[in-house]
């Protein structure tokens, strides 16, 4: 049997290896470090703004390195602004996002009732990356998010699952390798298409009532594919393709959620719909 184990460590190891190359690359911030003007518990939303944003970050990421650009970008508008690290492995630094989900799920809510005790708000609004837009779904479906979130803005989020661009569609070929993925990362294994962790969250449909959803998705996008499966059905539903906004926008996966500014604009609108303005090529300048 150990030989047999050894032998289907390559297999976990591509996928592994695949998730790594496109996750964004850790900087010398490590998880908590401050922030460039977010993460300010003094901060008190405006009456144009008043709802604080929560940032969940992807699979491989932290509160810090996944924001670089789209905190400030919304700090600058007036928004004040969260982030959180959550899905933490044991003597895994600075890459989180890998623990299951359910559980990364379940430190959401001390999150954003600690956003909201501090803000003084009633509700808060969701920006999520990747595993970061899907995640929170958990959080409004089972563990009462529903009351105290306004909208969900899902950022290539993996709703109903991934191929991996189809490696995952190898595990079936090597008996074990699923368990083994589980067991190792059990926050990938979690986000494979048919996994017992999304069939838990989509069924009876993919939103609950009284929150609003936005999914902004590039068909460029490399991990979380196919990419239309990142839609969501439902009412009070926006689904957004990336390349409808700027057709020469050839962001993927981890550019759409950590530099593209028409992706960002478009988050603008979603949490402030009354003041929404176009989006197009030209807002990489706004």
């Amino acid at each position: 049997m150990l030989p047999f184990k050894r032998a289907l460590r390559p297999l976990a190891a591509l996928l592994l290896a695949a998730a790594l190359a496109v996750a964004p690359a850790a900087t010398v911030h490590a998880a908590g470090a401050p922030s460039r003007g977010w993460n300010d518990y003094s901060c008190k939303p405006s009456a144009a703004h008043p709802r604080p944003v929560v940032l969940v970050h992807g699979t491989f990421g932290n509160s810090v390195d996944n924001w670089l650009s789209l905190a400030p970008y919304l700090k600058d508008r007036g928004y004040c602004v969260f982030s959180l690290d959550y899905g933490q492995l044991p003597g895994v630094p600075l890459f989180h996002g890998l623990g299951p989900i359910d559980q990364s799920a379940e430190q959401l809510p001390a999150f954003v009732d600690q956003v909201l005790a501090a803000t003084g708000a009633a509700k808060a609004d969701l920006v999520g990356h990747s595993q970061g837009g899907m995640m929170p779904r958990y959080y409004l479906r089972f563990l009462g998010g529903a009351a105290k979130v306004n909208a969900l803005v899902g950022i290539a989020p993996d709703n109903h699952g991934t191929t991996l661009s189809g490696l995952t569609n190898l595990l079936p070929y090597f008996p074990g390798a699923s368990d083994l993925l589980k067991s190792a990362t059990p926050g990938l294994a979690d986000q494979i298409t048919g996994s017992a962790f999304l069939t838990k969250l989509n069924a009876g449909g993919d939103t609950v009532p009284g929150v609003h959803y936005t999914v902004i998705a590039t068909q460029y996008d490399e991990v979380a594919t196919p990419w239309r499966s990142q839609y969501l059905s439902g009412p009070d539903v926006r689904n957004v393709l990336l390349q409808d906004l700027c057709a020469v926008d050839l962001s993927e996966h981890v550019a759409i959620g950590t530099i593209d500014r028409v992706a960002f604009h478009e988050v603008a609108n979603a949490l402030d719909p009354a003041h929404a303005t176009a989006t197009t090529c030209l807002s990489v300048f706004s």
